[in-house]
């Protein structure tokens, strides 16, 4: 047996903020080859981004195969804890420490999960654990990486569990089965620089600008539908760099994100704000140009056998049937649902990513028990 509280403490005491591993991938490694548990240790580079250190645990080798992934890695800590972030605490049966909701406990409860299921001999099939030290960094490194490695190795998975805090009270009242998607524009518009006193000799790029924001803002994208939010666009700055007061600046800029549901794409969404922007140009005499990058595009599990077993044992566990949602930001399991069906269901996230990060141990013990139960449900009646 092995005891979560205890890994996730292990866990946290590495100081794996990102792309910094901090030895949380040994303590993983240990845990696992303890269980039998065949480990890979993989590295993966690109020029001008960090190195970052990766594991791959299988055991079995036949189908059905399950995998669980999720991440090690943490972001900063950040200032004003009560505690060292990096040195675990239990105070009133709740576990403190960077890590603790974000994902470090969930890890531990699926490794004590896979223990309770070899207790009764080895699945019908195979589990692994897929995790990354690149999720809360570039995510270039990492998952995207590690199923690419996969495939080339002729490795399938056939489900795959992703552990972020995805519940909102509960461990296991919300499941994730998509994501929407995410796009982030720059906008740079051009006019030309000129005395205040005379702007009838400078084209002013700031009105243009505001014409942009403002019609980009106030158009809805769409209404949403049965499984998504509508989507949305928020702009994070505008900038006009001009100290002066009596200068027409030549140049204006702003940055803008999209979160968008499955009714889009990033050339669709790209396509609208260029449409837009042109008429803007023409009638301002600037040029607007845009630059853009795809963080990740959206994606459902269609609701089927997969999603409804995962949905039936968390009832089981817990009483209480999950409410299937695709809500929040992105996650590495944007780069799992091109190879097989995915779904995220973890910790609640109140505190991630906040100071005195927490979670309470019975948490912790319900999402044990809810990934030990899947595990056997799933090689005793797999979904396929």
């Amino acid at each position: 047996m092995i005891d979560p509280v205890a890994l996730a403490q292990d866990l946290i005491r590495c100081r794996s903020v990102t792309p910094a591993d901090g030895g949380a991938l040994d303590v993983l490694e240990a845990a696992l080859q303890s269980l039998g548990f065949f480990c890979h240790r993989l590295r993966f580079e690109e020029k001008g981004t960090p190195v970052v250190e990766n594991l791959y645990a299988r055991l079995g080798t036949q189908a059905p195969h399950f995998c669980f992934a999720g991440h090690s890695d943490v972001v900063p800590p950040g200032e004003g804890w009560a505690r060292d972030p990096f040195s675990p605490i239990i105070m009133d049966e709740v576990l403190y420490g960077r890590g603790a909701a974000d994902m470090k406990s969930a890890l531990a409860a699926f490794v004590a999960a896979a223990a309770r299921l070899l207790q009764n001999g080895p699945p019908k099939g195979s589990v692994s654990l897929l995790i990354t030290g690149d999720e809360e960094g570039p995510a270039i490194n990492g998952t995207a990486k590690l199923m690419g490695w996969l495939e080339a190795r002729g490795e399938r998975i056939d489900h795959c569990v992703v552990g972020e805090p995805t519940s909102v009270a509960h461990a296991g009242d919300t499941l994730k089965i998509g994501r929407r998607g995410s796009i982030n524009f720059q906008v740079t518009v051009r006019g030309s620089q000129g005395h205040v006193g005379y702007p009838q000799k400078a084209v002013n790029p700031i009105p243009a600008l505001a014409s942009l924001v403002t019609q980009l803002s106030a158009q809805p994208l769409d209404k949403g539908n049965a499984h998504f939010d509508p989507s949305t666009l928020a702009f994070t700055s505008m900038d006009v760099g001009n100290p002066a007061t009596n200068v027409i600046p030549a140049e204006a800029r702003a940055a803008f994100n999209i979160r968008f549901n499955d009714k889009h794409t990033p050339e669709s969404l790209l396509g609208w704000a260029i449409d837009r922007a042109d008429r803007i140009a023409k009638e301002t005499g600037t040029t607007i140009d845009f630059r853009q990058s795809v963080s990740g595009t959206s994606f459902l599990t269609q609701p089927g056998k997969f999603t409804q077993l995962v949905s039936d044992t968390v009832a089981r566990v817990t009483g209480q049937a999950p409410v299937f949602s695709t809500s929040g930001g992105i996650s590495d399991a944007r780069f799992i649902k091109d190879h097989c069906p995915v779904i995220e269901l973890g910790l609640v996230g109140a505190t991630m990513h906040k100071t005195d990060e927490c979670v309470a141990l019975s948490e912790i013990a319900r999402l044990t028990d809810i990934y030990a139960q899947l595990l056997a449900d799933y090689f005793a009646k797999p979904p396929v």
